[in-house]
């Protein structure tokens, strides 16, 4: 039997260095757990004051990471760089040694996912990635084993901290999206390039993820229907409270008639949804099963500790299995590659769900039953209307809440409602889930 688990861990920024912490502030539980010690063997980072900051002991240091990938005494290999390469080579390289790998590297995950899944089962050992979504919130654990006997119908997850805040801000205190993303910046929850948060690409990485384990199929990132936050106005957060309903960034998956549907927009909930009320920088996933039912996930979806301690759950895992022996007991995403099975994506066209719009128009006489006439003549019905600013030679906001329609019939009709004379600007749209 070993005596203990050494770790080889390459990345040393916030993720790495709460790692370290961990490691070090609760070794004593880590053990208790296990019964041997999991231990820092080295660590590589390009940047020494990194290594300096953290106290680390003689010997661990390094600023080669093939140092650690290729020491016969590490155990598991810790990869927190992020990124597409080197992360690549260095997690492919360490499955080749045989070494189980754990990382947080969800873009990784998302684009070359099912390279390394294959790497990982043909050198019959694990690779780990519970901290690429949601941080600390141990959801690829739950749906790999905790949910395991259930055929998992639909996840809906607030998966982008960054988003969240922004959007949480918005509604609470009436702010545009430009001044708010600014304060996001200052407070270090968005970087200064925002795109991957703001525009639904890093939630789209982690839809990926999550879709993948879910469904047992498949789902590449690029076939992931992506929309951001950075057209959300103030007025359109506003209308939403009118009707009942809060607006988020929310990532979807769900099988309908034996397709996938993956998407992440701007989508608004009943205000009474438990999902509609996780504010700031918090993260949530709502996962549906045919046994279990609904079941929600809350918790901190970033920042040091939150992610390192599902880093080093994932370690602790690996560790149980070389103490028994038992490499690559569970598969990596929960099912055999033989049990995978592949299932089409739906397009956006063929999604059906409830739309709001916000028509700018003209106000003249029969203007609202043209548009009505239009959508009606592509299956889209209305539920509900708001409509302001009466008597004023400028365009006024003409607020629509539909009954459910199929997307493509959707984009038909506004492509002829935003040809007509009276219409002044593009019409923004929103998707809407209010099914229970």
């Amino acid at each position: 039997m070993k005596k203990k688990i050494n770790i080889g861990l390459i990345g040393l920024g916030t993720v790495g260095g709460g790692v370290v912490k961990l490691l070090r502030d609760n070794a004593d539980v880590i053990t208790r757990r296990l019964g041997i010690p999991v231990e820092l063997k080295a660590a590589a980072d390009l940047d020494e004051s990194r290594a300096k900051a953290l106290k680390l002991g003689k010997g661990i240091y390094t600023k080669d990471a093939y140092k650690i990938i290729n020491d016969p005494e590490v155990d598991v290999v810790v990869e927190l760089i992020g990124g597409y390469n080197p992360a690549r080579a260095f997690i492919l390289d360490a499955l080749k040694n045989k070494k189980p790998v754990v990382t947080a590297n969800k873009a990784l995950l998302a684009m070359h996912g099912e390279e390394l899944y294959r790497a990982a089962s043909k050198a019959g050992t694990s690779i780990g990635f519970e901290a690429s979504v949601g941080g600390g919130i141990p959801i690829i654990g739950a749906i790999k084993q905790g949910l395991a006997a259930n055929d998992i119908q639909s996840i809906y997850g607030i998966i982008n901290g960054t988003s969240n805040f922004i959007l949480t801000k918005m509604t609470d205190e009436g702010r545009n999206f430009g001044e708010v993303l600014k304060e996001a910046q200052a407070l270090g929850y968005a970087e200064a390039d925002p795109t991957f948060d703001v525009e639904g690409i890093d939630p789209a990485h982690k839809l990926a993820v999550l879709a993948n384990i879910a469904f047992g199929t498949p789902v590449k990132f690029e076939d992931i229907y992506t929309e951001g936050i950075s057209g959300i106005k103030p007025d359109d957060i506003e209308y939403a409270r009118e009707f009942g309903y809060k607006i988020k960034l929310l990532a979807i998956a769900k099988v309908v008639d034996g397709e996938v549907e993956a998407r992440v927009h701007p989508t608004m909930l009943p205000d009474h949804y438990l999902l509609a009320k996780v504010d700031g920088v918090f993260n949530a996933i709502y996962v549906v099963g045919d046994a279990l039912g609904p079941a929600m996930f809350y918790g901190r979806g970033a920042g040091d500790m939150p992610t390192a301690s599902a880093v080093v759950s994932d370690i602790m895992d690996i560790a149980r299995d070389m103490i028994h022996c038992s490499h690559n007991r569970m598969p990596a995403l929960g099912f055999r590659s033989e049990g995978r099975k592949p299932m089409k994506i739906m397009p956006i066209g063929k999604v059906r769900c409830k739309y709001y719009m916000r028509f700018a128009a003209l106000d003249r006489p029969g203007v609202l039953s043209t548009i009505s006439g239009i959508l009606g003549r592509h299956d889209i019905s209305i539920e509900s209307v708001i409509q302001k600013g009466r008597g004023t030679e400028n365009a006024v906001p003409i607020v629509v809440m539909t009954h459910e329609a199929v997307e493509k019939n959707l984009r038909s009709a506004l492509a002829k409602i935003d040809k007509l004379d009276v219409i002044s600007d593009k019409t923004v749209v929103i998707r809407v889930e209010s099914g229970e």
